[in-house]
């Protein structure tokens, strides 16, 4: 018999998923497995939050497959299933990320050792990395012309579920190690639910995504992230649902950011962890120590800082427009590299996406593409009257700030009663530290 095994990665879904149709078509059984650890992501080192949104995805997504998807520890055991059940290939969504690409590759050799092929198939992109080019051939660097280009191609149309009476069953019994998927708290997660979020946010949202996406306050975002970091959905589906219209059309630019970060680190696979921009490498840093252990526990001082980063700590999510701030202040009030944030995040966001996140901080660091110049410095207080004028998220996640109505609870020092709950003082000066920012560029110009 032509036996497969199917290994989902990051794309935990049955619908208009190329490769695991290709599976199910050319073959007449096939296994399917998802694995725990990842290159450059150990299970058991993840925030409570990521594990439990990981442990719900594989859970709904077994549900969907009637308890035929077994959950391993390491993809390192992949060739000793093949050898169990007779496979003579595995499928998996095709790779495009730093660790991703090396992960395939050395699951690649392994099989092939036992005379097993792994078969790569689709991505997890409206437009697979690499494809969105100059008239050269060359990348592009920065994002608008990327866009413009992006925006012209077909993306093609998202294809049905295939015949799932081809999976069969694995009995997980003879595994040495399977977690238990129990749902976790208060975790929304699988495929169902990323189209019931995709359906709220076309009905309620998207109308005024343009002008509320950036309020931290409003859920005016599409809670979309989630569901696209496990693959719970494909934005090929998304992008498919998404009416015209302008605010739509700011929607789909945020999709495209997306697929720029995935494209460049494809391209410079080593700015995962190392300055896009090399020079950025020389300035003056400080060590971490405990103003950096504030930063993580929210306890700076600086509410809409500390409402971002204790917002991530409940949930495994963050506002965007709150990452940029918090990621602002570790970098520019206290002089921090921005890889300590990155991996900070990386362990604690349930929709975590390499790309985006070296990225995205590498963009507020002023050291990447499309890059903030790094004299553009946030203003933790000015940023939280912009985006939070009521002061309502912060109220909901300081809670030592709760007793000061509307606005005061952005500014604690300016009232009478702003500490008397047990908020912490300012750890720094946001107006020195602005300057000793611009004083270390101005260094680093001279080098």
């Amino acid at each position: 018999m032509n036996t497969s095994i199917f290994w989902f990665r990051k794309d935990l879904r049955l619908a208009d998923h190329v490769a695991l149709t290709a599976a199910i078509e050319t073959s007449e059984r096939v296994y399917c497995f998802a694995s725990a650890d990842q290159i450059g992501s150990r299970f058991d080192e993840l925030s409570t939050n990521r594990q439990n949104s990981l442990r719900s995805s594989w859970q709904h997504l077994s549900n969907s497959l009637d308890g035929r998807l077994t959950v391993i520890k390491s993809p390192s055991e992949l060739s000793a299933l093949a050898i169990k059940v007779g496979a003579n290939r595995v499928f998996v969504t095709t790779a495009y990320d730093t660790h991703g690409i090396t992960e395939l590759k050395a699951i690649a050799t392994d099989l092939h050792a036992v005379g097993v092929q792994l078969m790569s198939k689709g991505s997890n992109y409206a437009i697979a990395p690499g494809t969105v080019t100059k008239a050269d051939g060359s990348a592009y660097k920065v994002y608008t012309p990327f866009y413009r280009a992006w925006a012209q191609l077909d993306q093609g149309a998202p294809i049905g579920t295939p015949d799932l009476t081809r999976i069969a069953h694995f009995p997980s019994k003879d595994l040495a190690w399977n977690p238990q998927l129990e749902l976790g708290n208060g975790v929304t997660a699988g495929e169902v639910e990323a189209m019931r979020t995709l359906e709220r946010f076309l009905s309620e949202r998207v109308e005024n995504y343009a002008e509320k996406r950036n309020r931290a306050d409003l859920g005016g975002t599409s809670h979309l992230s989630h569901a696209l970091s496990h693959g719970e959905i494909h934005p090929r589906t998304i992008l498919a649902a998404v009416p015209e219209g302008p605010d739509a059309e700011v929607f789909k630019k945020e999709i495209a950011w997306r697929e720029f970060y995935a494209d460049v680190l494809f391209q410079k696979p080593a700015s995962l962890n190392e300055y896009l921009e090399p020079k950025f490498a020389r300035m003056r840093y400080d060590e971490p120590g405990d103003k950096f252990e504030a930063w993580k526990q929210g306890k700076t001082g600086f509410p809409m800082v500390d409402a971002g980063m204790r917002q991530l700590l409940t949930t495994g999510w963050m506002h965007n427009r709150v990452r940029m701030i918090v990621a602002s202040f570790l970098v520019k009030d206290l002089h921090l590299e921005w890889q300590l944030g990155a991996e900070w995040f990386e362990r604690h966001l349930t929709d975590f996406d390499p790309a985006s996140n070296s990225h995205g901080w590498q963009w507020t660091a002023g050291c990447g593409t499309d890059a903030s110049p790094y004299y553009r410095i946030f203003n933790p207080i000015t940023q939280g009257f912009k985006f939070d004028p009521n002061g309502d998220y912060v109220r909901k996640f300081v809670p030592e700030l709760s007793h000061l109505a509307g606005s005061s609870a952005l500014e604690p020092w300016e009232h009478a009663h702003g500490y008397s709950f047990g908020y912490g003082k300012r750890i720094v000066d946001h107006a020195l530290e602005r300057n000793e920012s611009l004083a270390r560029l101005e260094e680093l110009k001279s080098l």
